[in-house]
């Protein structure tokens, strides 16, 4: 609780004690001048309240005449000419009951997207001269070497030159499981080191960093306002002065016309305003937003506004890049087929064969092997483009390479009919067998596709550069059956554009991906959601959300944030307006007295705050 909230708790506190002491009074004889009793009244309506009516006073000052300070400071000063104390104070101390839990919920909500906050690195233990010393970490350039003790946050991105540890990624990922790194792995600033001392050669200042990029835009979040809560704030605008008018015309025009009582009327009025208050309205909206952007930033997901989380929950198709997000987006071994030796000696004379090679696939095979290689057994290596590798190792000729290599060679090879990438091997002029090289499908694509039509989602596309057999049986083992393949980055823009215009009536469009080459196309759909996209400049500027790791169910998590934000939106909208209607009805009609505007403006104000403090919690993965 902070100290505004428990100065204003006391203030409210002995107001109340105040105005219970009169209430006694007034009811039990106890004081017999009235005068006095007025006075307590006064006294306790001014110590609850008077804050309310200097804002009143000085709004109308700068022209902003009709809030709800305005409001209560007209009808509880009315209350209080028509002799009716105890409404007006008990009008004021529910009202400011009813702020403090305003305030509490607000303060609430704000620690939520505070936490992530959290990840601010106060210090850079920089390596100068062979000696520590404590920088900013905006003073630290790319190519320095940091220290990072346990129990510290990394504050820049970078790559581990020496030491092993793990780290806790929680508050990028939301995942609560550490990950061990040891040398040549790179990490991402706003980790916290939990086990052994690392050193680190930043790859990035810190105002281009992991850190910089996640503040920026969760500080900027709440500015980007949803439809529904651009719609409270311009209906409050018009609705305040509608309902004075109307409060001054119920006041002065049954007198007038038909010669009724003044002082009924005007308490009818009095009644009126106080209902009319559009506090539950102006407050648990936004609040809703705010706890459901919270929410998401808690669970690993990062929503650029509340315009956006609005959005997805009107999704209906999705739009998937393949490779870097359905899929690892490196090459591994899936199958090893000899012919007429053993499986590790054909896996050697592949991985001797790729030995010099960078290539993704080159680096799988030998990645497969995970043996020491000793490069005195090989000699004279050529790599022939379009075909593969030819070597000699320990003396053998040894040909590694597509079918083209070995038809060329006049050497009968086995074909493998699939989507797979196939290095055939030889030895000698005779086939060996040959490798299935595979782009690894992510760990939860199958159950987070599943849990995206559990979610209402009703269709999921899949765009590739890949060829179509490839393409396919990748779509195939995920559940995907719209499936665009060999497209160019440029194709993808175009074929998104298609289902945008055949979307345009059903739904928005979420085009999810890796948000290194997928920026165009991550700007363009109603939604883009970069995958994996944790230090990639492109994925946090393109992209409207960013799931802070590698996982594909944390898409269906998003939509059913959104769908619980925006259920508890419509829920306060509903009841807010509904109870309000009928009250005022009622007052106007001379049934509802101040204390049940009190619970029309209030009470439904609290319980339309408590609701939307729902939007906050987690939700289950």
């Amino acid at each position: 609780m902070t100290k505004s909230m428990k100065k204003r708790m006391t203030r409210v506190s002995i107001g109340a004690l105040l105005f219970l002491l009169a209430i006694i009074a007034e009811n039990t004889q106890l004081m017999k001048n009235e005068n006095l009793i007025l006075g307590i009244f006064l006294v306790s309506y001014f110590i609850i309240g008077g804050d309310v009516v200097k804002r009143a006073v000085r709004n109308i000052g700068s022209g902003q005449v009709f809030d709800e300070n305005f409001l209560m400071t007209i009808a509880t000063v009315g209350a209080f000419l028509v002799s009716e104390y105890p409404e007006a104070v008990a009008v004021m101390l529910f009202y400011q009951v009813g702020e403090l839990f305003q305030d509490y919920a607000v303060h609430r909500s704000r620690k939520s997207i505070a936490d992530l906050m959290d990840i601010r690195p106060d210090y850079a233990n920089l390596i100068q001269n062979g000696e520590v010393v404590q920088k900013d970490p905006s003073e630290v350039t790319i190519g320095q070497t940091i220290m990072v003790r346990p129990g510290e946050r990394i504050p820049l991105d970078g790559v581990i030159t020496k030491g092993i540890t793990s780290l806790d990624t929680s508050a990028l990922t939301g995942e609560s499981l550490p990950r061990d790194v040891m040398a040549g792995a790179e990490v991402l600033s706003g980790c916290v080191n939990l086990t052994g001392a690392i050193e680190i050669q930043t790859t990035k200042e810190f105002g281009d960093s992991t850190v910089a990029k996640i503040l920026e835009l969760v500080e900027n979040a709440s500015s980007r306002k949803a439809q529904s809560e651009d719609f409270i704030t311009k209906f409050a605008r018009y609705y305040t002065p509608i309902v004075v008018i109307s409060a001054v015309l119920l006041a002065i025009l049954p007198p007038l016309v038909i010669g009724a009582d003044w002082a009924d009327w005007i308490y009818r009025a009095l009644t009126f305003l106080v209902i009319s208050c559009p506090c539950a309205l102006v407050i648990s909206v936004p609040l809703s937003f705010f706890g459901g952007l919270g929410g998401a930033g808690r669970s690993g997901i990062l929503i650029k506004g509340g315009n956006y989380l609005e959005a997805l929950s009107q999704a209906k198709t999705v739009v998937f890049d393949k490779t870097g997000t359905l899929t690892k987006g490196h090459f591994t071994v899936a199958k090893i087929v000899p012919e007429k030796i053993e499986a590790d000696q054909l896996l050697e004379m592949a991985s001797y064969a790729e030995y010099y090679s960078n290539h993704p696939i080159a680096i799988s095979i030998r990645e497969a092997y995970g043996r020491k290689m000793e490069e005195s057994r090989i000699s004279d290596a050529t790599e022939e483009a379009g075909y593969g590798v030819k070597i000699f190792l320990d003396g053998a000729e040894i040909l590694a390479g597509n079918s083209k290599m070995m038809a060329r060679a006049n050497i009968a090879y086995q074909k493998e009919p699939g989507a797979k990438t196939v290095i055939h091997v030889a030895k000698n002029g005779i086939y060996a067998g040959h490798i299935l090289i595979g782009d690894e499908i992510r760990e939860d694509a199958v159950e987070g596709i599943a849990r995206l039509k559990k979610s209402g989602i009703r269709r999921m596309v899949m765009l590739t550069g890949d060829r179509h057999t490839q393409a396919m049986e990748t779509a195939n083992r995920l559940g995907i059956t719209e499936v665009y393949s060999q497209l160019l980055p440029g194709d993808k823009v175009d074929k998104l554009e298609e289902i945008l215009k055949s979307e345009v009536n059903n739904g928005k469009v979420i085009f999810v991906g890796d948000g290194m080459n997928d920026a165009p196309v991550l700007a363009r759909a109603d939604i883009g959601v970069a995958m994996g996209g944790i230090g990639s400049d492109a994925a946090i500027e393109a992209a409207d959300m960013v799931i802070m790791n590698d996982s594909v169910s944390k898409l269906s998590t998003a939509i059913r944030i959104s769908s619980k934000t925006i259920g508890i939106v419509k829920q306060n909208i509903i009841f807010a307006i509904g109870i309000k209607i009928v009250v005022l009805l009622l007052a106007a009609a001379g049934f509802a007295s101040m204390w049940a505007a009190v619970f029309a403006d209030v009470g439904v104000a609290v319980i339309a705050i408590i609701n939307a403090m729902r939007a906050i919690g987690k939700v289950k993965d």
